[in-house]
């Protein structure tokens, strides 16, 4: 297996201490808001016998095992992170994979550059990914029924607000959700700015449940999100819980540290809470205005001691052990490759010792034993 050196984004957004805290490091006093485990070209983990991309390239049914290579192709179809949220990340959704595939392929006929501030499909794969708390979690997802959306709005007492009360009102409510979205993306900025000043200080008055918008708009004045954010559901998860977010499914995480994973893409589109290109029509096909409750998703435990957050996809498979004093060891050899994450204790996989932070890929087919104490996160795929 080989021990894993991570790097970790600073993007804006992160918190300047719960990586650093997780890891046992000094702060930098800089955000450090994502930490990734896995081999995404745009920051790959390195390893003794080099980044884990070039490793894989260079023999994936070695590394990956026939049954993931056959199923997802020569590339590990994962990608592990530890989120740090120290302010809320933008409100967004991911497209599905067949809109991945034609959006990748538009663009690049198009010849704009990977890194243009415009791309959206920076790759031809979908995103459907889980975020799993190791504290406290805010987020927000999926959008609320309009008729209680409304009510959020109308409470506000903001003049401004009453056009997208009545057309959350309205029937049916995909059509109204789609057309309040669209109003709020398009409308003049210099109104829409004085609107959200307006919401910001309604909501910092009211407190309660209107509270995190007084705090999106003092991050992002001026921001339509900041109402759009309105229309979705609050979500808190407690430590252990996790969320689920298919394709189209518009959401923002607004503070907190967890362990995340995703099927190995980076396709973003943005609906809002950010000074990042938003391209409306193109949000607009992949957003599934359809009202739902999110389902906070517990573990489920197996008599070896593993606990699985089960999901509707193969790309990956994410499940935890939390192993106390003097529990025997148990046998994790897989077919299919494997991150192992640490995060408190002291666990050994094989002869290698964690500490909270590190982690390790485990090739296809390697003799692999977990042991000692402590909560070990276990990415793999089913294939």
């Amino acid at each position: 297996m080989d021990r894993l050196v991570n790097t970790v984004r600073p993007y804006a957004w992160g918190s300047t201490t719960a990586i650093p805290e997780l890891l046992g490091v000094a702060p930098t006093g800089e955000p450090q808001a994502e930490m990734w485990m896995g081999a995404h070209p745009g920051a790959p983990s390195r390893t003794d016998r080099g980044p884990l991309n070039a490793l894989i390239d260079a023999d994936p049914t070695g590394e990956l095992g026939e049954r993931s290579v056959e199923k997802f192709g020569p590339r590990l179809p994962f990608l592990l992170k530890v989120l740090a949220a120290g302010a809320p990340l933008s409100l967004q959704a991911h497209p599905d994979l067949a809109q991945a595939r034609a959006g990748h392929a538009a663009e690049e006929a198009a010849g704009i550059p990977i890194d243009a501030p415009h791309r959206m499909y920076k790759d031809a794969n979908h995103k459907p990914e889980l975020i799993c708390a190791l504290t406290p979690f805010e987020g927000l997802c999926g959008f609320r029924a309009p008729a209680e959306a409304a009510d959020v709005l109308a409470a506000l007492g903001v003049d401004s607000l009453k056009p997208y009360v009545d057309l959350l009102h309205a029937h049916p409510e995909e059509a109204a959700l789609r057309e309040v979205l669209t109003a709020l993306l398009t409308a003049d900025p210099q109104e829409m700015a004085h609107t959200v000043a307006e919401v910001a200080a309604a909501a910092d008055r009211l407190g309660g449940e209107h509270a995190p918008y007084a705090v999106l708009a003092h991050h992002y004045p001026s921001d339509p999100g900041v109402i759009a954010a309105m229309l979705l559901n609050p979500v808190t998860l407690q430590p252990g819980e996790a969320l689920y977010l298919g394709a189209g499914v518009p959401h923002a995480y607004l503070s907190g540290l967890g362990v995340e994973i995703m099927a190995n893409s980076d396709n973003v589109l943005r609906c809002g809470l950010t000074p990042k290109h938003i391209n409306v029509p193109e949000l607009l096909r992949v957003v599934r205005f359809e009202p739902n409750d999110p389902a906070v998703l517990r573990p489920e435990a197996s008599p070896s001691g593993e606990e699985v957050y089960d999901t509707p996809i193969d790309e990956f498979r994410l499940s935890r052990f939390v192993r106390p004093e003097g529990a025997a060891p148990t046998d994790l050899t897989s077919p299919t490759p494997q991150i192992l994450l640490a995060v408190a204790g002291r666990p050994k996989t094989g002869e290698v010792t964690l500490v909270a932070g590190e982690s390790v890929f485990v090739p296809a087919g390697e003799r692999t034993e977990l042991s000692g104490t402590g909560t070990v996160f276990r990415a793999t795929v089913i294939a």
